[in-house]
């Protein structure tokens, strides 16, 4: 038995297109065994979302079988926060369902918070960029979802996290604390101990990035695979410090290794 990781934007799908050949080999594994689980960075939607795209694409998923960002960024929050502790969140919807779930406070007053949430929020603006600013002034600890600076669909690229973490960090001149999603250890070890139970070295990640899906595997042990159907491309892959242990064109040439 082994276990698979795979991301779902650019891996598994773009926009509302499915890769070819993703539902009959995620089929063919589990046929045999394997565990399989999904792991976005994606923090405007919620996990039963995936669960119904996936769905609705061919793919049966269940809810445990998929895990984003946001849900990672919740249970972070459980582990670290105080009684009275709060955070202040920019993003969209299903992060803060998210957080509400898992009774996390919000702050009533942005500047007062003792964490700073950054999730990527279409409607990102400066008076939401100054909350976040006052609060790290006032000593709030800093976090972002995932460091994905674009998110890939079908006719291109769109800007993604790393925009709302680039305008903060211009602000305050330092690194955020903590990235909760790919590629942190906290996100994988969540993964390995709580979803698959499954030692690294048993484990396959496939993704299309470099600096978060094989970054990830790669630091924590985990067999990393890069698939070229998404963002990263040979030329990329050529100049890079994060080298996959397998490269394929896309997920459809899994299932014949």
């Amino acid at each position: 038995m082994k276990g698979f990781i795979f991301d779902l934007d650019g891996t598994i799908y773009l926009g509302d297109h499915i890769i070819d050949g993703a539902p009959e080999v995620i089929k063919a594994l589990k046929g045999r065994g394997d565990k399989v689980v999904f792991l976005t960075n994606k923090s405007i939607a919620n996990r039963k979302e995936y669960v119904e795209k996936l769905n609705r694409l061919g793919i049966e998923v269940e809810l445990s079988e998929v895990i984003n960002s946001n849900y990672i960024t919740a249970h972070y929050l459980k582990t670290v926060m105080g009684e009275g502790d709060s955070a202040y969140v920019i993003g969209e919807e299903p992060l803060f369902e998210e957080l509400a779930d898992a009774n996390i406070k919000l702050a009533d007053v942005p500047a007062s918070a003792s964490h700073v949430v950054l999730g990527w929020d279409r409607q990102f603006t400066y008076d939401k960029l100054n909350n976040a600013f006052q609060a790290w002034r006032n000593g709030a600890e800093i976090l972002a979802t995932n460091p994905d600076r674009t998110c890939p669909v079908k006719d291109g690229e769109i800007p993604d996290c790393g925009a709302m973490i680039g305008a903060l960090e211009g602000a305050t001149g330092e690194p955020v604390k903590m990235i909760t999603g790919k590629p942190s250890s906290l996100m994988a070890e969540y993964v390995l101990d709580n979803v698959l139970g499954m030692k690294a070295d048993e484990c396959f990640m496939v993704g299309d990035r470099l600096e978060t899906d094989v970054k990830m595997a790669n630091d924590a042990g985990i067999h990393s695979v890069l698939v070229l159907s998404g963002i990263t491309t040979e030329e990329m892959l050529e100049g890079s410090e994060h080298i996959p242990e397998l490269v394929l064109d896309s997920v459809k040439d899994l299932i014949t290794l």
